[in-house]
């Protein structure tokens, strides 16, 4: 049975550097965020939001700060993200999920990352 077990363990080692698989840590996914985050092609959050550590940023948006407090449920912010036109039909800022920009995954980074401001 021991042997079984060693020999399970051995093959999904085996899988998982074949693969190339390496689990995220949350450091990886909140520098993923962050990147995202300042990607000019991706979030391109500094066009319209003063964020810590960005360059140029805009001022039609809010500062991201205290992000945790303004939005303590995760789904509020993913949904902002996703759709601001779904609450106010007048946002400025655009759909991103919605017309595809994003991903759900790459929200879900940048709300990591946004969650350490």
């Amino acid at each position: 049975m021991f042997k079984l077990r060693v020999m399970k363990a051995f093959s999904i080692i085996l899988v998982i550097f074949t693969l190339g698989y390496v689990p995220l840590t949350l450091g990886d996914v909140v520098t993923e965020g962050k990147s995202l985050t300042f990607d000019r092609k991706k979030g391109n959050c500094l066009a319209c939001h003063a964020i810590e550590d960005g360059e140029l940023a805009g001022n039609n948006g809010p500062p991201l700060i205290a992000m945790k407090a303004r939005f303590p449920d995760r789904e509020v912010l993913f949904n902002q993200i996703w759709d601001p036109t779904a609450n106010n039909p007048n946002s400025y800022m655009p759909p991103f999920g919605k017309h595809g920009v994003i991903t759900r995954e790459e929200i879900n980074k940048i709300i990591e990352y946004l969650y350490t401001l």
